[in-house]
């Protein structure tokens, strides 16, 4: 099974419904559908998640689905980046603001960068802090948009675990970062300021707050 955000809606890849969690699966704002196996099908519900927000999200399933994957990976061009759910030794973390967004550091492997190497120097250059040490990988999130040439991109990113101690920070403005805060993840009012789902994703995977 495969989670892409496109507009900030999941779209999900998979072989069979039952892989599906539940909140998809019985919600009536969540279409489920089978691949025809042709792709122009597939551009559809992906011009409808672009265009439109109908459905809390979108569900094709396939039994063959390394041909359904490999179909809708060819409607994109694909960038590699990776980034980190950073904490200091109080258990709070490091975010940014940039673009009217809450956002964690992350950024596009260099040529030649391994992703662990990629993920440290991304968070160093967009938050101004450095010691950081990586506990272990957390997850992968795919998310889509469309460049200053309208072409479709598939941006995958590598999310590592990392820890440093407190400091001060100074954010990438080169880069439209605006601030760099240490949140409590626990009491933070993640409603406040906008958020990607594919973000609340990787906090979630370390931190139950909702």
């Amino acid at each position: 099974m495969k989670k892409v955000y496109i507009n900030n809606t999941p779209l999900i890849l998979c072989h069979d419904f039952k892989e599906v969690p539940q909140k998809y699966e019985k919600n009536e704002n969540v279409l489920l559908s089978r691949y025809t196996g042709k792709s122009k099908s597939l551009l559809n519900y992906i011009d409808n998640l672009e265009k439109e927000h109908n459905y809390h999200a979108i569900v094709i399933s396939s039994p063959d689905f390394d041909k359904l994957w490999a179909d809708f990976k060819n409607l994109y061009k694909i960038i590699k980046a990776a980034g980190g759910l950073v904490h200091d030794e109080k258990g709070q973390i490091l975010m940014i603001y940039r673009r009217k967004s809450m956002d964690l550091p992350k950024g596009k492997l260099e040529k030649g960068e391994s992703k662990r190497e990629g993920a440290i120097r991304e968070v160093e250059e967009e938050t101004g802090i450095n010691g950081l040490h990586i506990s272990k990988k957390l997850l992968k999130t795919f998310h889509t948009y469309k460049d200053r040439k309208n072409r479709r991109i598939l941006k995958k990113t590598y999310w590592y675990d990392m820890s440093t101690h407190n400091q001060a920070t100074t954010p990438q403005t080169e880069e439209d970062i605006e601030e760099v805060l240490w949140i409590n993840p626990q009491e933070y009012n993640f409603g406040q300021r906008h958020i990607f789902n594919n973000i609340l994703e990787v906090i979630e995977k370390k931190h139950n707050f909702r």
